[in-house]
């Protein structure tokens, strides 16, 4: 017997096609669309507008699956950090911060289990890549956010904790462009979770090749992990600069589709102490990115173990913001949220690779143990 499908993931093309498949008209498509997305509904026998010999053939073929949540942890700040369990046992984390002056938050999603990138403040760049996330496992921890918060079925008012979605958290999106773009287009869909672009932000390290595209198929707002005004620093600490250095990576920002001063780049900047943070590299920054429309998160660094960095202090931090700060542009120093669970800016990080390493030397052991 065939593995069943789960219908978590498809875009409304694919879902449509799955019923066509299985005889049914498009209307079908669009009252699943609805339980699975505005209500949150993971059981076709609670499907109430589907009649119960649908539900069953539904049953029969299909799943309505979720990631597992594996672990989740409370900050004394309000941040709640989960670690995701999927399918074939890899993990991941997703974390929602709240705003500190609003009864809202973002949900910080994964796009990968580790990363491809190795950037050296980054704890999540110390787990080489396990693999890319599917487009299922990647909308399913918006879902499964709102499963912590109780918020299905998707308020009719807007009014909600979870207002919006960064993917900032392990891997790089644009390496894992296609199956990003479909969750987001579904996270974005009216007719379901209904989270609007404009409240969607998606974080590159500068996948220069993907970038125009991105802004062209999805529309969200782009931050720019940039972390240096140099080649040479940004080679030591990001070494997709290497690939992508600054010049194309600027210019690749200006050229972003729907870039103006109503929707700025945000740059994203952490405070390395003796590394990026001095005076001189804030003019440079203001060079750097002259005529450009821009705004700047200031980031402290925060420690994870093992780390070889230190933070900025924050008077040098405040000097940084300042100086951009009287040339008119944004910078706010975002203040660290969930560093007591390793659950802030760069701390992300899970055990996959470790596991499946040891796993495979316990078989090795085993393999020589019958040997003898």
């Amino acid at each position: 017997m065939s593995t069943p499908t789960n219908l978590i993931g498809l875009s409304r093309e694919a879902l449509a096609a799955e019923m066509a498949a299985i005889g049914e008209k498009p209307f079908r498509a669009k009252q699943l669309w609805h339980w699975l997305y505005n209500r949150g509904e993971t059981d076709f026998t609670r499907m109430t507008s589907i009649a119960k010999p649908m539900q069953a053939k539904l049953a029969e073929r299909y799943v309505v699956h979720r990631p597992e949540m594996a672990r989740e942890q409370r900050s004394e700040d309000g941040t709640r950090k989960w670690l995701l369990k999927f399918g074939d046992g890899n993990e991941a984390e997703t974390v929602y911060i709240p705003d500190a002056d609003e009864d809202r938050g973002a949900v910080c999603i994964s796009s990968q289990v580790g990363c491809t990138l190795t950037c050296k403040f980054c704890h999540t760049g110390t787990q080489l890549l396990v693999r890319n996330l599917t487009a299922a496992e990647i909308v399913g921890q918006v879902m499964a956010a709102r499963d912590s918060y109780g918020e299905w079925p998707t308020p009719d008012d807007g009014g909600r904790m979870i207002s919006n979605i960064v993917v900032m958290g392990m891997g790089e999106p644009l390496y894992n462009f296609e199956n990003v773009a479909t969750a987001l287009k579904i996270a974005m869909d009216g007719d379901g979770i209904g989270i609007s672009k404009r409240r969607i932000t998606l974080s590159t390290s500068g996948v220069v090749p993907m970038m125009r595209r991105c802004g062209a198929e999805l529309g969200v707002n782009l931050a720019v992990s940039l972390h240096a005004v140099t080649d040479d620093i940004r080679d030591r600490i990001m070494p997709i600069n290497k690939k992508y250095p600054l010049a194309e990576l600027i210019l690749a920002c200006r050229e972003y589709p729907g870039a103006s001063n109503a929707r700025r780049i945000t740059f994203e900047y952490v405070m390395l102490k003796g590394i990026n943070d001095s005076e001189a590299d804030a003019r440079h920054l203001l060079r750097l990115i002259k005529g450009l429309p821009a705004k700047f998160n200031l980031i402290p660094f925060n420690p994870w173990p093992g780390s070889e960095f230190e933070t900025s202090p924050m008077a040098t931090v405040k000097r940084f913001s300042d100086i951009l700060q009287d040339e008119g542009y944004s910078a706010p120093i975002r203040m660290p949220r969930g560093r007591d669970i390793l659950a802030a800016c760069g701390q992300l990080r899970s055990e996959s690779q470790r596991v499946k390493c040891s796993r495979l030397k316990e078989r090795l052991a085993a393999g020589i143990e019958n040997e003898h």
